[in-house]
């Protein structure tokens, strides 16, 4: 409004943005505007932004599981880190201790194998000397084939101790019950036919891989052992635990 000659006169307000738009909407080509209700208009946003030419660069469903996974875990070890003494720090030290221990363990031991719930008996169904033993470890061990060499020349040591008549001849004997009596009747070497017996029972029924020095030292201790003489508890057959058939 303005004042003229102290009269107050009404002045039409200027057209807004707005407005002049709405005008030239509602008169273009002489055509009122499109208008559509609000669900079919959803509907047709949806059906558009579905085609492919609006997801070419969307990430793959590995990707997109890869980041879910990784995001649980950056949430896990950020719980970790925070109920760890000294935050991610003490997390990073904790962690770096324990795969150290697993390590320790794992050259230690070896590779985890399932062993037999009882084992197999050392010899098969065909009888043979120790001399036949012992030629087939040496045949064995001359091309390298270490683990066949162990099992025959084990089996050459437990032959050899009853044909001395150390150990009484009995079908289905493991070699960890040869070691066990063959021990009682030659206590200096006990420690030694154990080790043997195990190395038989880890090439034979534990899938490891002997070597040049393991069949060496089971070579060994079969030399030691035809020269080894009987505990004299044995000899006078004072020993309880002693197999029937022992040397007098």
């Amino acid at each position: 409004m303005t004042v003229t000659g102290g009269v107050l006169q009404a002045v039409p307000a200027l057209p807004t943005a707005a407005d002049t738009a709405v005008r030239l909407l509602a008169r273009g080509d002489d055509e009122p505007p499109v208008t559509l209700p609000r669900d079919p208009a959803r509907e047709a946003a949806r059906r558009e932004l579905s085609k492919q030419m609006y997801h070419e660069n969307d990430p793959s469903w590995l990707q997109r599981a890869l980041e879910t996974f990784w995001d649980w875990v950056d949430k896990l070890l950020g719980a970790a880190s925070t109920a760890t003494p000294g935050g991610a720090l003490g997390l990073v030290v904790i962690v770096v201790a324990a795969l150290a221990v697993v390590a320790a363990l794992w050259w230690r031991l070896g590779t985890p194998r399932r062993r037999p719930v009882t084992a197999p008996a050392l010899f098969d169904d065909r009888p043979r000397s120790a001399a036949e033993h012992r030629a087939a470890a040496e045949a064995h061990a001359a091309q390298g084939h270490w683990n066949q060499a162990v099992q025959e020349r084990m089996r050459a040591v437990v032959r050899a101790l009853e044909e001395r008549a150390l150990l009484d001849p009995r079908p289905g004997r493991t070699a960890d019950e040869a070691a066990d009596e063959a021990g009682r009747a030659l206590p200096a070497h006990t420690d030694r036919l154990r080790t043997a017996a195990r190395d038989f029972d880890d090439v034979t029924y534990g899938g490891r891989t002997a070597g040049a020095d393991t069949y060496r030292r089971l070579a060994a201790l079969d030399g030691d052992l035809e020269r080894a003489k009987p505990a004299l508890s044995v000899i006078g057959g004072t020993d309880p635990d002693a197999p029937q058939g022992a040397a007098g």
